[in-house]
């Protein structure tokens, strides 16, 4: 990463529906990064989505950066974050609530519940966009 400092020739929103300012000829630090590999590309509606919490917004921005065949489990999700298993859960729900996350329960073939998938979405689903239960 390369930081260069250069003077700021405008004075704009650095935010829509904000009042954060940049004053015209004040000194502002650039950074740039140079993203050649190991980086993701995803919608950015969930970081601007002003109903979710920053714990959601990370996590979920961590779930689409890992492969299809992670362990999304709980567990898997807690060993790979300092936050415990009760915060993971917190924010999934969260998630949940907000159409990011659909969750279908799993069961045996006595009917027993035997686990989760979890269908992870950049942009919320409508409950009138997910398959009807039976």
């Amino acid at each position: 990463m390369v930081c260069t400092k250069q003077k700021a020739a405008f004075s704009a929103s650095l935010w829509l529906g904000t009042s954060l300012y940049a004053l015209k000829g004040a000194e502002m630090i650039v950074f740039h990064d140079a993203k050649n590999t190991n980086y993701t590309v995803m919608s950015n509606h969930h970081l601007r989505n002003r109903e979710l919490s920053l714990k959601a917004k990370g996590l979920l921005s961590q779930m689409l950066s890992l492969p299809e065949k992670w362990d999304y489990t709980l567990q898997g999700l807690a060993c790979i974050n300092r936050e415990q298993i009760d915060a993971i859960r917190q924010a999934v729900h969260e998630l949940e609530r907000a159409g990011y996350i659909v969750r279908t329960r799993e069961r045996d073939s006595r009917g027993r519940l035997r686990g989760a998938e979890y269908t992870i979405y950049e942009e919320p689903q409508l409950a009138s966009d997910l398959p009807a239960l039976e």
